[in-house]
């Protein structure tokens, strides 16, 4: 158990990293004299610097640049803090105009010296090296023979508004990379390269699977008969475990009227994510952007007993959130999608087994579809919270007490959980070890509340259930996304759109080749008949091209002999078998989803 985040700004990686960034800097003011500088912090695998340049920088740029750092950092500079009053500080910067307001949001107690909110008044500090200077809190190392400069590599160039905000300028941001040595740099540039090739966006297209149009609109996804067959695959089996696990299925509208928002807290606290109202009948409507609402109301329809609890509810429901066009991305960023949900509702003396339960529930889904590296988040009480105390404590204790059952490796976000109640974040690692949160178990002590939840206890008397959301893949979009990255679109058997290929070797064998196809059907399998006029060699290239699993050529012997020549997608060619023996090898493999 540890908080990754404060591990990580700890780390002497880290701080190689947010000197890199300054030194990025240096290099860049070099090239440009009269360039504005606005924000430099590490990041995750590296870190960027925002500039406000005279023209746009190209690769030639970018070049000229990572060697000058290289020259820097080989020259052993010093990087020295000194804490300054505010008036030093706008002496020091002052012809630096996105310095100089974050000068002022530190005078004021409000930002950080990268401009994120604070709580109390901190400190100005600046960190010089070699003449640069720049206004930081730090950390950085000693000195630059700390870095390795054949470690360091220059990536990319994006525009990034001043501030997130799209009425500020749009400033140059440099993304970058250093690591503790030339291997660790060699093997995330690997990393960059693989996450090129496996991007849904191109697999989609290239495998047929989604497509979105500007016809339609943005964000909105067209499921394509191969996408759609993945998904329902998925549905199917989430289906049949939830039914299994003694879930109750449920349906809800995709609008609602504004008091039901209101009531929420969704018009208070998410309206600028929600899309315009409708008009109906004098009565304005809202599409959905959560489901639980409406699980409430059907919960809320009939007098509970404490004999009925827990109750669990799950549903498909499609939702819609605004978002702004410039951070939608394939199917990970979308405006309409359909969320996995479900809502627990049990009593207090359930609700640890009830924790343990959907924790459970939940690893074993995600090992189903083949993600076996999981590690969670627990984000625990905000300091601003709704909910009793010894709530918060009893649900934080058993999100803690449930992960450790379990097994799992964990992290704490202190302060991080929501308003209404601490959860715990499930993330997967995918084949390249990028890492993506995928289901969240969220407490909630505010709708109750807003909705005055009850059941009627032993006593006889009201009591207020403990409610819990539960998002299991987060959306079916994302996590369609997320399957075709990990499996670089070469689907296991049990999720591929089409498991066989049928392909006869010349005219004369088409007919045996559908009738085997009929036969693998009736047993289950989806197969196709390549009868096309191609070659046998064209046939299996378009095969493994379109990553299906199994290729059954048949040719003359083939058809002698009642048999087909199975090759797999990545090459291998167990050669000739009997088709109740491909078939018992198919059914076990897809029974085993691998």
């Amino acid at each position: 158990m540890s908080d990754k985040k404060e591990v990580y700004e700890e780390s002497e990686l880290y701080r190689i990293r947010h000197s890199t960034a300054h030194i990025m800097a240096q290099a860049v003011l070099e090239q440009f004299p009269d360039g504005k500088v606005a924000i430099g912090p590490a990041i995750d695998d590296g870190f960027y610097y925002d500039f406000d340049l005279p023209r746009p920088l190209t690769p030639e740029d970018l070049e000229k640049i990572e060697r000058r750092m290289r020259s820097i950092i080989q020259s052993r500079v010093r990087f020295e803090r000194r804490v300054v009053s505010a008036e030093e500080a706008r002496q020091i910067f002052h012809d630096q105009p996105y310095k100089l307001e974050l000068i002022a949001g530190l005078e004021e107690g409000k930002l950080d010296e990268d401009g994120n909110p604070v709580t109390e008044k901190p400190e100005i500090s600046i960190y010089a090296h070699e003449g640069f200077v720049d206004l930081c809190r730090g950390p950085h190392v000693e000195v630059s023979s700390q870095i390795n400069p054949a470690a360091v590599k220059l990536l990319s160039v994006a525009g990034a508004y001043w501030r997130g905000d799209e009425r500020r300028p749009m400033l140059q941001r440099i993304y970058g990379t250093v690591w503790n040595n030339p291997q660790e740099l060699k093997d995330y540039l690997w990393r960059i390269e693989e996450a090129k090739k496996r991007d849904h966006r191109k697999i989609g297209h290239d495998l047929d699977l989604f497509s979105s149009v500007d016809e339609i609109g943005a964000g909105l996804i067209l499921w394509h008969p191969k996408g759609a067959k993945v998904r329902k695959l998925v549905e199917n089996f989430w289906s049949e475990e939830h039914e299994k696990s003694g879930y109750d299925f449920v349906y809800t509208p995709h609008i609602g009227k504004s008091q039901l928002w209101e009531t929420s807290g969704h018009l208070g606290f998410y309206k600028e994510n929600m899309y315009s109202p409708i008009d109906i009948e004098g009565q304005q409507y809202y599409l959905k952007p959560m489901n639980c609402p409406f699980h409430i109301h059907i919960y809320k329809s009939s007098l509970r007993s404490y004999r009925d609890l827990p109750i669990r509810y799950a549903e498909e429901g499609t939702v819609y959130r605004f978002e702004r066009s410039g951070v939608m991305h394939g199917l990970m960023r979308v405006r309409g999608f359909t969320q996995d949900d479900a809502h627990h509702f049990c009593r207090p003396d359930q609700m640890p087994a009830e924790i343990d339960f959907v924790l459970d529930f939940s690893l074993h889904i995600l090992r189903s579809f083949g993600f076996t590296d999981i590690h969670a988040y627990l984000s625990t009480k905000p300091e601003k919270a709704v909910g009793e105390p010894e709530r918060w404590i009893a649900a934080e204790a058993a999100l803690r007490a449930s992960l450790e059952r379990a097994g799992v490796e964990y992290d704490v976000d202190q302060g991080g959980g929501a308003f209404y109640g601490p959860k715990i974040d499930l993330k997967v690692k995918d084949a390249i070890g990028r890492e993506w949160q995928l289901s969240t178990i969220q407490f909630d002590f505010n709708n109750p509340e807003r909705f005055d939840l009850t059941y009627i206890g032993e006593d006889g008397q009201p009591h207020r259930p403990y409610m819990v959301h539960r998002a299991l893949l987060g959306s079916l979009e994302r996590f369609f996304g997320v399957l075709i990255e990990h499996y670089a679109g070469a689907f296991p058997v049990w999720l591929s759109p089409v498991q066989a290929a049928l392909i006869p070797i010349a005219d004369r064998h088409v007919d045996y080749a559908r009738e085997v196809a009929a036969e693998l059907r009736q047993a289950g399998l989806r197969v196709m008949v390549d009868d096309r006029g191609e070659r046998m060699n064209a046939k299996i290239r378009d095969a493994q091209n379109q990553k299906i699993p199994y290729m059954l050529v048949v040719g003359d012997k083939e058809v002698e002999n009642r048999q087909v020549a199975l090759r797999l997608r990545n090459g291998e060619n167990p050669g000739p078998m009997a088709v109740a023996e491909f078939l018992d090898r198919a059914k076990d493999e897809v029974a085993r989803k691998i």
